[in-house]
């Protein structure tokens, strides 16, 4: 099971370069702002923070790969770390960020401590 906790890892850190992706280079371009579902003028007035936003899930990601190699202690950090954060986001923003990025993060979690 190990492979499959791995595979999910490598996924959810996938999910955070796209995020990566989406916020520091599409935020005010028509993908980031359909996905994210934000008028032009608040895409413009909020694209320096959403790039700061797409670091922060580039470190997550970063962190996870790292983990790969570095030991299930680093792994259940980064993991812990997008579970909290997507929770939190779905408090704060929307429900939908806890489907997109903590249940992933929950499923490998779950899977990498079970068995």
């Amino acid at each position: 099971m190990k492979i499959v906790s791995d595979i999910l890892i490598v996924l959810v850190a996938l999910l955070h370069f796209y995020f990566l992706y989406l916020e520091m280079f599409q935020w005010d371009k028509p993908r980031g702002m359909k996905s994210f579902r934000l008028t032009e003028e608040f895409a413009k007035q909020s694209k320096t923070l959403a790039a700061n936003q797409g670091l922060y899930n580039g470190f997550l990601a970063a962190g996870l790969l790292w983990g790969l190699f570095a030991g299930d202690p680093v792994k259940i950090f980064f993991l812990s770390c997008v579970i909290i954060a997507g929770i939190f986001g779905a408090f704060t923003v929307s429900k939908r960020i806890f489907y997109i990025q903590a249940v992933p993060a929950i499923l490998a979690l779950v899977i990498l401590l079970v068995f």
